[in-house]
């Protein structure tokens, strides 16, 4: 059987962004739900309480697992790497290669700063902006699980607080970067990728940011493959 797949959810979301996926995968899946997100929300955010939920998905699992991250998701799997690298097998880290103290992070911050002001106003031009942006059932699954505009602010203190890098450099496991050509976070994926001691990249055409989500099919096939490599080094 093929190593287990931890899924975890990016910023204001819920695991449920990952069912269109999980559907299609041959590996057995868990997606948990991140502080201050889905049936967590209200949990205050840190990075630490964030790569606990992952480490216990993970146990639940049977102790060993991929993780695959996408956005904050990206940045929590690498975190959970560094702090739990006897757990994480391998990780897909997507849309995740700029430095946290990049000027993107002054942008996320704004948003932060005023979704808190209506975030229930946030959470429903969030709604609009992910249903418009992907298709079907893919952004339907992207805001089944509720969406936390609050929690904004929180997460970007954290994230920022954090040092990706040096958190890659230390981790001796099988890494795959993987962008959208679109995606504004592929700024440093070359530093990103020098500090994988056993790192590759991997690009998707005509894709941005989360709209690398619009091909479940091709992001199921890319986990599986990159499951059963694990699987196999494991062996």
């Amino acid at each position: 059987m093929s190593m287990p797949v931890v899924f975890v959810h990016g910023i204001r979301m819920s695991g449920t962004m990952w069912s269109p996926v999980r559907e299609l995968l041959r590996a057995p899946s868990a997606a948990p739900d991140l502080p201050g997100h889905g049936h967590r929300r209200g949990e205050p955010y840190d990075t630490e309480a964030a790569c606990r939920v992952v480490a216990e998905a993970i146990e639940e699992l049977g102790g060993r697992a991929l993780v695959v991250g996408m956005s904050l998701g990206g940045y929590v799997g690498i975190a959970t790497a560094a702090r739990h690298p006897g757990l994480v097998a391998g990780l897909v880290a997507m849309g995740c290669t700029a430095r946290p103290d990049r000027p993107i992070a002054r942008a996320y911050r704004l948003m932060g700063h005023l979704a808190s002001r209506d975030p229930e106003r946030a959470d429903r031009m969030s709604r609009f902006a992910l249903r418009r942006m992907l298709p079907g059932a893919v952004g339907e699954a992207a805001v089944a699980g509720g969406l936390s505009s609050e929690v904004v602010t929180p997460v970007v203190t954290a994230v920022t607080a954090e040092d990706p890098l040096a958190d890659l450099a230390g981790y001796q496991g099988r890494v795959w970067l993987v962008n959208g050509r679109r995606d504004p976070f592929r700024a440093d994926e070359q530093a990103f990728l020098r500090a994988c001691a056993n790192g590759s990249l991997t690009h998707v055409p005509r894709r941005g940011h989360l709209t690398v989500l619009a091909d479940p099919a091709w992001i199921a096939r890319f986990v599986d493959d990159a499951a059963e490599t694990v699987t196999a080094c494991r062996a």
